[in-house]
């Protein structure tokens, strides 16, 4: 694990971590975030991708911030947005909205503020949810590589830039929809998984990428889209579920571990946002939540049966009281609690640094 202890950290780590970066103590220096992943950091590519049919760019998504739909899958912002937000950057258009724009001639170059490429429903497993004709994580790295290869992104900018990663949990909770029996157990199912993320960085470090942010997976197995699942409870979270997130989790940070020694002038951060959730979970008062169990915005048990904004959905007159806004999804609200954890919190929550240190990185 990277430290910047002297007491945590070999000698030799230590100093290339100084060579590479030094950590001001004014403003952030970075200028872009790129992103990559699935619903949790989905700006809105899906909506501009029309054969997809996994949607949120219907009302009462975006009602609690934008008024307006926007692609997103919550009431507001998101973990990406409020982060860019602390680090003082414009949001961060859906790559598909940009390349449109681009296309027909409203505005002559990509953004300089970076690029959402994550796509919901999308998963490190290529095949995951191809159905609903979503953009996999691979793909979505190929539109950053060709972006690269164009030179329609500045380089230079790559090294005061952020990277992020969330992705995995639809090809969890689809591991347990009754469709077909999977072909892999839990253990090699999750390994697969891992295998993906493994390509992923060495493909993105060799784009450029050196400040990179892992996030871990929340707890899928308690989100209220469970009563969709036979045989999962709903009276207390889907435990074989959780096992398998909690082994993806530690083989995610396992990778961010092996960053420094792996990747040269490269500096990775894990964000434990299980562990971040499940405290939310365990002392909800504390953090403003009435009801952690049920979505704000869906129908039937749990709200978890009927997509937000689908015939039949109701919506509570509180969102920020609500952990979950629809049946798989945060509200803006746990966003915003999640994200200023993330910025500025302990080794606990994000390590081996938070995402304001990371941010404070500079090149030398």
């Amino acid at each position: 694990m990277i430290s910047l202890s002297m007491e945590n950290t070999p000698v030799l780590l230590l100093s290339l971590l100084i060579l590479t970066f030094s950590v001001s103590a004014s403003a952030t220096t970075v200028q872009a975030i790129f992103t990559f992943g699935d619903s949790i950091f989905d700006a809105g590519n899906n909506h501009f991708n029309k054969n997809c049919s996994a949607q949120a760019d219907f009302p009462p998504y975006g009602s609690s911030f934008f008024h307006r739909s926007t692609g997103r899958f919550t009431n507001g912002r998101t973990v990406v947005d409020f982060i860019s937000q602390f680090a003082g950057i414009e949001l961060q258009k859906p790559y598909l909205q940009a390349q449109i724009e681009v296309a027909n001639g409203s505005t002559k170059d990509y953004p300089s503020n970076g690029i959402n490429f994550a796509s919901a429903g999308s998963g490190v497993l290529h095949d995951t949810n191809e159905d609903l004709v979503v953009t996999p994580l691979q793909v979505q790295l190929q539109q950053f590589q060709t972006l690269i290869g164009q030179n329609q992104i500045d380089k230079q900018l790559l090294q005061n830039s952020l990277f992020f990663f969330e992705s995995g949990s639809n090809d969890i909770f689809n591991y347990f929809l009754p469709l077909e029996p999977p072909a892999l157990n839990p253990d090699a199912y999750v390994e697969a998984m891992l295998t993906q993320v493994g390509q992923f960085m060495d493909q993105i470090y060799n784009l450029g990428a050196r400040r990179i942010a892992v996030f871990s997976l929340g707890p899928v197995g308690c989100v209220p889209a469970r009563a969709l699942l036979p045989g999962a409870p709903v009276d207390r979270c889907f435990g074989k579920m959780d096992q398998m997130v909690k082994n993806y989790n530690q083989g995610l940070e396992t990778v961010v571990k092996s960053i420094p020694s792996k990747y040269p002038g490269a500096v990775g951060v894990y964000g434990a946002v299980y562990e971040i959730v499940q405290l939310f979970r365990a002392i909800p008062k504390r953090y403003g939540f009435v009801n952690v169990s049920s979505a704000c915005c869906g129908d039937g048990t749990l709200g978890g049966l009927v997509q937000c904004g689908k015939e039949g959905y109701a919506v509570c007159p509180n969102p920020d009281q609500f952990l979950f806004w629809d049946y798989f999804h945060p509200s803006e609200h746990t966003y915003h609690l999640i994200s200023k954890i993330l910025w500025s919190g302990s080794q606990s929550r994000i390590r081996p640094l938070n995402l304001k240190a990371l941010a404070n990185l500079t090149a030398v």
